[in-house]
């Protein structure tokens, strides 16, 4: 025997298709049934939240046709949960989503110890690879001279160093003017350590503890912090607290940003 549809409405009754609009936070819709006009604030498994001009909220059913939108008739649908690419690297530059790594330059950047190349990594990563720029660390600054010999900077290879705690008048900054030249670019920080380049309410902490001179300074800071003296482990509580150039001082990200411009310049 023949199945008939139990559906006897004419095609010339039937409700014509409308479209499915997701209800992204900020939309602005109608509900037709209460008139209550208002922007998405909230979309859950089947109620949609608006919010009028006045601050009054109101939750309604996510039902086929159930909004209007600019006067037509739509019905809201739960915005995709597919996760959206951030627009900003963690540098606070424009991302380039798919962008492949730039060979890289001859330029390089070296920076002074591996928690400095590790902080520099976390945040400036993303342009780095793109920019093509390698990023090496020095044991000490008293291998800098020795260094800068051997890679000969020059218009297609122009070097920069990240010195810590670069202040006028100490044996750091003799050594840094003495290898300073047209292609060799030497900066520093006036921090002891690039610990405490990371601001001190982004580690949890008031601010970075004073510790006396003749003292290990980063043992000195696990000590007065109450922290367990595994300079190590403390150092990656500190680095897994950073997730953008927001994480830190200004003095650090200045000078990282010059050399950036400084290896990247046009021969």
């Amino acid at each position: 025997m023949r199945q008939y549809s139990a559906d006897l409405t004419p095609p010339w009754k039937k409700p014509k298709p409308v479209p499915e609009v997701a209800a992204e936070p900020g939309l602005v819709v109608e509900e037709p049934g209460t008139g209550f006009c208002g922007a998405v604030i909230r979309c859950e498994a089947g109620t949609v939240t608006l919010e009028d001009r006045f601050g009054k909220h109101r939750v309604f059913p996510l039902e086929p046709r159930g909004f209007l939108l600019e006067g037509r008739v739509v019905t809201l649908v739960r915005p995709s949960t597919a996760p959206v690419r951030p627009t900003r690297t963690a540098s606070g530059s424009v991302a380039v989503p798919g962008a492949r790594a730039r060979v890289a330059r001859a330029g390089r950047i070296y920076v002074e110890g591996r928690h400095d190349a590790e902080l520099v990594e976390r945040v400036w990563g993303d342009d780095l690879r793109i920019e093509g720029v390698v990023v090496e660390y020095l044991e000490g600054i008293d291998d800098l001279p020795a260094i800068v010999d051997e890679f000969a900077p020059g218009p297609d290879a122009r070097l920069g160093v990240l010195v810590d705690h670069l202040v006028p008048g100490t044996k750091e900054s003799r050594i840094a003017d003495a290898v300073t030249s047209e292609y060799a670019l030497v900066v520093g920080h006036p921090y002891i350590d690039v610990w405490e380049a990371v601001k001190p309410s982004s580690v949890g902490i008031a601010a970075w503890p004073r510790v006396p001179r003749g003292q290990d300074w980063k043992t000195g800071v696990c000590r007065s912090l109450g922290w367990p003296e595994n300079t190590g482990a403390a150092w990656q509580r500190i680095l897994d607290s950073v997730h953008s150039y927001r994480d830190l001082q200004p003095e650090l990200l200045g000078r990282v940003e010059e050399l950036i411009d400084f290896v990247t310049a046009p021969e």
